[in-house]
């Protein structure tokens, strides 16, 4: 059974950091892109970031300059590094995975169950 499970969501002031976590099982992910989406309360779910699996980055941007996505291969993990949060930030994070298409949209194969990151000012 594929897993993709989040972890590392909190509770963080604004300007702070947080590192969120996505650790895969069920097979290997080293050959799929990995993204990241949030969804804030009453919207839609929109692209954070991504990474290809030779490891070229994407990322949007509201959070470029902030965010930075890694990948361990070897752990089947990818993460999510968020610096100089703003309470705008505050949002359900999900990692997801996919074999083929653009990283941009949210029709990706595989999803986590989300974590809860939320921001105060």
């Amino acid at each position: 059974q594929v897993q993709l499970v989040e972890s590392g969501g909190g509770l963080v002031q604004a300007g702070g950091s947080l590192r969120l976590s996505c650790a895969a099982s069920g097979r290997t992910f080293s050959s799929d892109a990995m993204g990241w989406f949030r969804q804030a309360p009453g919207k839609e779910r929109e692209f954070v970031a991504a990474i290809t699996w030779r490891g070229i980055t994407y990322s949007a941007d509201s959070v470029k300059g902030r965010f930075t996505v890694s990948r361990d291969n070897a752990k089947n993990t990818v993460y999510l590094q968020m610096n100089s949060l703003k309470p705008e930030d505050t949002a359900v994070y999900y990692c997801a995975a996919r074999h083929s298409g653009s990283v941009y949209l949210p029709n990706y194969d595989y999803w986590g169950q989300g974590t809860q990151v939320t921001v105060s000012s």
